[in-house]
């Protein structure tokens, strides 16, 4: 069974150049009303132009969040450090919090990105 995760996003073509840093994989597909890439096996991410789906979406910056689950703290630390590089704004600290180790980041259309490890 295929999954996907659809996004609505102002500028597909812009989001997929930030999601190729994000992913650090290159878009399956990308065209000026939608793109998709390659989240594992069995999982898409796309991001859809906003303007072009129906029903309309109800949008609201930031409600959306796609969570990244890595293996250590040290693996959190090393993501955001590199996304930093990548002008990806940060829009919260690697910090402790109940379910683990986290930061969060956000993309060109404020849906957030959280980079996680749980205790082993």
């Amino acid at each position: 069974m295929q999954h996907s995760i659809l996004l609505y996003v102002k500028d597909p073509l812009a989001s997929a150049m930030f999601y190729q840093k994000v992913l650090d994989d290159a878009a399956l597909e990308a065209s000026p009303g939608f793109a998709m890439f390659m989240l594992n096996a069995g999982t898409m991410l796309g991001l859809w132009n906003r303007d072009g789906v129906e029903p309309a979406p109800m949008l609201q910056p930031g409600s959306a969040e796609i969570g990244f689950h890595v293996a250590s703290n040290e693996e959190v630390e090393a993501l955001q450090q590199k996304w930093k590089s990548h002008n990806i704004p940060i829009i919260q600290s690697p910090t402790l919090m109940d379910f683990g180790y986290t930061f969060t980041a956000v993309d060109p259309d404020g849906h957030r990105l959280r980079v996680f490890a749980t205790p082993s």
